[in-house]
């Protein structure tokens, strides 16, 4: 196909008539994989006779066939063929040239993404001339082969972001990071006013970004020396203090934050943070870090940190002042540093002079109410109350890094800080101030909290604040002050405020029901979460609000409803749990309205996934930004049901009622596919079948759904779904054996898990515990399946990485003995001669070992199977094992040893579940700091966090790069103890094993009494021991 049909082909792609379109893109597909087509491709788009729509739809496909193809996967699909070695080679030869004649940004940015995707594939082994073909570019005098130069360095720094051996970037960092320096220090020279100058700030917004992009991980040697950290450094700090003209940036600030010479001071801003942070910090390094950044840390706190510190705090003067305009995400950068700076003392001792000042100037206004807040309140109250509510996730948001440093403050220099703080607050609240500043000052006590009630110097004092200052405020002509002030008697409520007077408690109280009712919506959320921490923590509050709950679980659905806020879901399951007995009666009624609610954000969830754009060849539209709230919503109503469900289970009769109504919305997202849901309704069908120990007609197709996902779909979600699956062998059994082709879907789920090259250890460990319950629980109707599940572990026997999973296919093995001896002997041999006895073996190994049987129930398999060995008759026995048969009593007394200490070992792990229920006391060190100097080194939770963090990095990248030199060791040694499960149970569980051992010897002793002979004659004087022990428990059990 020449040049101009392939260019009208690819015209066809955004042609208004979808058939047209659709024909086009079948097309393309049709020939995508000829050799040259990529060739041809890079010339449309280099062409300026073509129009520039076609040139762009030829750089998005050019972009995703090389992301998809360049390098293909391990499984790759039928429809994905290789690149051609010429259009390899077209490509690397003309990407450069290509991005410096680029005619748009659009097209620029899909080129620089195929760039990236040719470099982390090719470079430097296939690509060596890379970084000279670049530095030729920033070379250049052309100011379109520099912006060129610039984007392909910031790919080539992309394409080794997150990569944690420093073997490739550290030399693209060396070769290019002194000519970007160069650069950008020249374009500073630059008048920002200058309407012609907007490449530069552009330009220099990348330069920032291809740094910061390079500091993700590691700082190489290069960054850390001198010759590097100078320049860059005198950089950065001019962009932070570089003055932009009014005339130089537009009008309204929202479009000013999003300007290039405001992205260039962000990344400035965000470059100095990330090195203080991760760093330059010597008194918060982790101890990984030290030896390779312990001297730059040092030199960076000594002499850099002091003049960040000096330019921040002019530019905050500034601003403050009102002689300079100030980013939001500066302003949060700048918060973040100065939080940074709290704990280590070489920098608090520049910070502590200024606190105050900082407080009372910076940090203050931030939370104020102002104009920003009212229009917001105004426009989109649900999206004020997601803002104040999730105010820490916006990472970008001024009122949270003011946040952040006043909570640093008060938990690490409560002793210097924190008085003064609240001193600040009361002085604001003496002195005649405005709404907005009454708000601020409510806010601030609001994040001071939890703190305050814990102080012993001021949490005396609390209640009196209350009703000074919140109480009248739930009266208050201005909205935003009602709210303010739930949320503050919500805060202390939950950090324990402790009431002196029952009528104090009782006056906010009825002040937040009342506000349950108010107009404005952000008040009715804040009452809704402030009256949820009241009756939590206060009987009187829950019996005075016990008559009108229905009322109280109404509005919360409504507002649930108008918000779709998951903090609501929150507050839901604690008034369900809270009052249980009061909401019985209307349980289903309760569940169909959350059913109701889950189905309508289940729905709009499904309406967004479904937005994509028309199905044309950027793949990239399949993976929108699209909003989260409806499924993360959805996710947390049906937590509330859940919780429901739990509330509900000493009324078999309510609970079969509410299941009915819960199990259309099961079948509703597995029939859609709502993976991101599949958790949540797993959760459902095993606490409903759990609970009712029973399968109603109406779950069965939820089985049969649940076969359908795991063998298409969701075919890694049996983690989530063998609970349940477990449920319905367990307490499905007559319709299982009923079935045949039900209990073939068991079998065959258990075969996909063991044999699909997706799955790991874990899947088949799963898989396993599927086909163990079938063998459990089917006794007598698995017989035409039996040797399909000798087969199937017979073939992992000695495979698999983890010890769980080697023991998990063993014990396979051994629940196919204890379901029918023989007929498993049998089976195993006709797998192949001599098999029984490598499986006798393996198995023998572990009963003869201290730790290979650990858990209770690994011990009482084996002992029952080890029975049904015995009982089995003479003529029975195969030939080739009869020899070891005598060994049967040994090994089973061998596990009788151990046995006690393992029960005894979980009893203690159940008790120590159920105090662990009841132990929510948390610890009062980590929010006040009263010990120690003043002014020395803090090391807090945070810090032993990153610590972990960063030991943990450590270990993996040593064992990784062991690996990659074939100097692993087995991960036998280093793996984690098989632990209890605690949620585990089993038929096997009401099965005394002391009496079947004792029956089962009497058996053997009369069937084969020659080996019952050699069998005792053999055993030592320990394991004689046991068995007598083992007797005298049978006997005690024989007469309970």
């Amino acid at each position: 196909m020449d040049l101009q049909s392939l260019a009208n082909l690819f015209a066809t792609t955004y042609n208004p008539d979808p058939n047209v379109q659709k024909t086009g893109e079948l097309q393309i597909r049709k020939i995508g994989a000829q050799e040259g087509m990529l060739t041809a491709l890079l010339q449309i788009i280099a062409s300026d006779g073509v129009e520039l729509a076609t040139r762009q739809a030829c750089s998005v496909y050019l972009k995703n066939r090389v992301r998809t193809s360049y390098i293909l996967p391990p499984n790759p699909r039928p429809d994905h063929v290789p690149i051609a070695q010429s259009d390899r080679t077209a490509l690397k030869a003309n990407i450069l040239p290509l991005l410096s004649a680029s005619p748009s940004r659009s097209i620029t940015v899909q080129v620089a993404a195929t760039l990236k995707d040719l470099v982390a594939n090719d470079f430097p082994d296939r690509w060596p001339s890379l970084l000279d073909d670049v530095k030729r570019l920033l070379g250049s005098g052309d100011v379109r082969e520099v912006g060129a130069g610039v984007v392909a360095a910031l790919e080539c720094v992309r394409a080794f972001r997150f990569r944690q051996k420093a073997d490739v970037l550290p030399g693209i960092i060396t070769t290019l990071f002194p000519t970007l320096v160069t650069i950008a220090d020249g374009m500073l020279n630059t008048s920002p006013s200058q309407p012609a100058s907007q490449e530069i700030p552009a330009m220099l917004h990348l330069i920032l970004k291809t740094y910061k992009t390079a500091i993700i991980v590691n700082l190489s040697p290069h960054q850390q020396s001198q010759e590097s950290l100078v320049p860059w450094g005198r950089l950065l700090f001019r962009v932070v203090e570089m003055i932009v003209p009014v005339e130089g940036v537009p009008t309204n600030e929202e479009d000013r934050e999003r300007c290039e010479w405001w992205k260039a001071k962000k990344w400035a801003y965000g470059i100095l943070g990330r090195l203080f942070h991760r760093f330059g910090n010597p008194s918060q390094l982790p101890s990984p870090m030290q030896k390779e950044y312990g001297v730059f840390a040092q030199n960076f706190v000594t002499a850099f940190a002091p003049e960040i510190f000096k330019v921040y705090l002019h530019q905050v003067e500034l601003y403050v002042s009102g002689q300079a305009w100030l980013g939001k995400k500066c302003q949060y950068q700048i918060f973040q540093f100065f939080t940074e700076c709290i704990k280590p003392k070489s920098t608090w001792i520049l910070l502590k002079p200024h606190v105050d000042n900082l407080v009372a100037n910076f940090a203050f206004p931030q939370l104020t109410f102002n104009a920003s807040k009212q229009a917001m309140w105004e426009a989109d109250p649900v999206e004020y109350v997601r803002a104040s509510v999730d105010e820490y996730e916006n990472f970008s948001s001024p009122v949270s890094g003011a946040t952040s440093f006043l909570l640093s403050l008060a938990s690490n220099r409560t002793k210097t800080s924190f008085l003064p703080m609240l001193q600040f607050i009361n002085t604001v609240l003496r002195s005649n101030p405005t709404p907005a500043q009454r708000f601020g000052a409510l806010t601030m006590m609001s994040v001071l909290g939890p703190f305050i009630v814990r102080h012993p110097d001021v949490k005396g004092s609390i209640e009196q604040f209350m009703v000074q200052y919140v109480l009248p405020e739930f009266t208050s002509q201005e909205p935003y002050l009602r709210s303010v002030a739930c949320e503050v008697l919500g805060v202390v409520t939950k950090a324990g405020i402790a009431w002196a007077t029952e009528e104090n408690l009782n006056n906010h109280s009825r002040a937040v029901a009342l506000a349950l009712d108010d107009q404005e919506l952000p008040v009715r959320v804040q009452a809704a979460l402030a009256i949820t921490e009241l009756v939590v923590v206060h009987d009187s509050v829950r019996d005075a609000v016990s008559p009108q709950v229905g009322k109280v679980v109404q509005d919360l659905l409504k507002l649930s409803d108008e918000t779709d806020l998951d903090i609501l879901n929150h507050s839901m399951e604690a008034m369900v749990d809270r009052f249980q007995n009061e909401l019985m009666p209307v349980a289903s009624q309760l569940t169909a309205r959350l059913c109701e609610s889950y189905l309508r954000l289940a729905r709009e969830g499904l309406a967004q996934q479904n937005e994509t754009l028309p199905d044309g060849i950027d793949v990239e539209s399949l993976v929108s930004d699209g909003d989260d709230d409806k499924v993360y919503g959805a996710m947390g109503v049906a937590k509330t049901i859940g919780t429901v469900v739990s509330c509900i289970d000493s009324s078999p009769e309510i609970l079969s009622q509410v299941q009915e109504v819960i199990i259309p919305i099961i079948r509703f997202t597995l029939e859609n596919k709502l993976i991101d849901l599949f958790d949540n309704m797993y959760d459902l069908v095993d606490a409903l079948t759990f609970r009712l120990h029973a399968i109603s007609p109406n779950m069965w197709p939820v089985f049969e759904l649940t076969y359908d996902l795991f063998k298409s779909d969701a075919v890694d979600f049996l983690d989530e779904m063998l609970p349940s699956l477990d449920n319905f062998v367990s307490y499905g059994t007559d319709v299982l054996k009923a079935r045949p082709d039900y209990r073939s879907k068991v079998l065959d789920m258990y075969r996909t898990a063991m044999t699909s090259p997706q799955l790991g250890d874990n899947d088949k460990i799963n898989g396993c515990k599927l086909a163990e319950s079938m063998l459990l629980n089917l006794h007598g109707h698995v017989d035409d399946q039996l040797q399909d599940i000798v087969t199937i572990a017979a073939d992992h026997i000695d495979e698999g990485e983890t010890a769980s999973f080697r023991l998990a296919n063993l014990e396979i093995l051994v629940n196919t003995v204890l379901y029918n001896a023989s007929a498993a002997l049998h089976f195993m041999e006709a797998y192949k001669p001599g098999f029984s006895r490598t499986f006798f073996e393996r198995w023998f190994a572990a009963i003869n070992s201290d730790n290979k049987l650990p858990r209770v129930h690994d011990k009482k398999l084996s002992i029952l199977a080890l029975c049904k060995l015995l009982e089995m008759e003479a003529g029975a026995i195969p030939e080739g094992l009869r020899d070891g048969w005598p060994g049967i009593v040994g090994g089973a007394l061998n596990i009788f040893k151990g046995l006690p200490q393992a029960v005894a070992k979980r009893k203690v792990l159940e008790d120590q579940l159920v105090e662990g229920d009841d132990d929510e006391d948390e610890d009062e060190t980590k929010y006040l700091n009263l010990e120690g100097e003043e002014d020395e080194d803090v090391w807090d939770e945070d810090s032993a966090y990153l610590e972990i963090l960063a030991k943990e990095g450590a270990r993996l990248r040593e064992k990784s790069e062991k690996a990659e030199t074939g100097d692993d060791e087995s991960d036998i040694s280093e793996e984690s103890e098989i632990e209890e499960e605690l949620g585990f149970f089993s038929p096997l569980d009401n099965i005394n094993p002391y009496v079947t051992f004792k029956e089962a010897l009497q058996t053997f002793q009369n069937q084969n009494s020659a080996l019952y002979q050699a069998a005792t004659t053999m055993l030592t004087v320990e394991r004689q021991t046991v068995l007598m022990e083992v007797v005298t428990v049978a006997n005690q059990g024989d007469h309970s």
